[in-house]
C-alpha cells in the first residue's frame, strides 16, 4: 500500500526514555525499554488551550493533549542559554 500523506497533516512524535512513565499504551514485545510513538493527527481542525492549562490539538484523525499553559509556551528561553548561543554564533562568524 502506498503511503499517501498530505502536506497539511499534523504529525506528532513522543519519545520516552522508559516505558515506566507511561500511563496506558499497548506495546509489542521487545528488548528495549524505550518507547516511541509516532502518528498523524490528520488535517488541523483546531488548536486551543482548554481551561487554560491544556494545549489541545484536534485533527481529523485524532486529538493530542498536553498539560502546557499558554504562559509556558510563550516563556522566553533562559538568558544563559541565549547568551551562550550568541557566543557560539559569533565564534562561527569569526572563523
Amino acid at each position: 500500500m502506498e503511503n499517501k500523506t498530505k502536506e497539511n497533516e499534523r504529525f506528532f512524535s513522543v519519545e520516552l526514555k522508559s516505558k515506566d512513565t507511561l500511563k496506558n499504551i499497548s506495546l509489542a514485545n521487545g528488548f528495549s525499554d524505550r518507547v516511541l510513538v509516532e502518528g498523524s493527527l490528520g488535517e488541523l481542525v483546531q488548536a486551543a488551550f482548554v481551561e487554560g492549562v491544556i494545549l489541545e490539538i484536534i485533527g481529523k484523525k485524532g486529538t493530542l493533549r498536553i498539560n502546557l499553559t499558554e504562559k509556558e509556551l510563550k516563556k522566553e528561553p533562559p538568558k544563559v542559554a541565549a547568551s551562550a548561543k550568541l557566543d557560539a554564533d559569533s565564534r562561527e562568524v569569526k572563523q
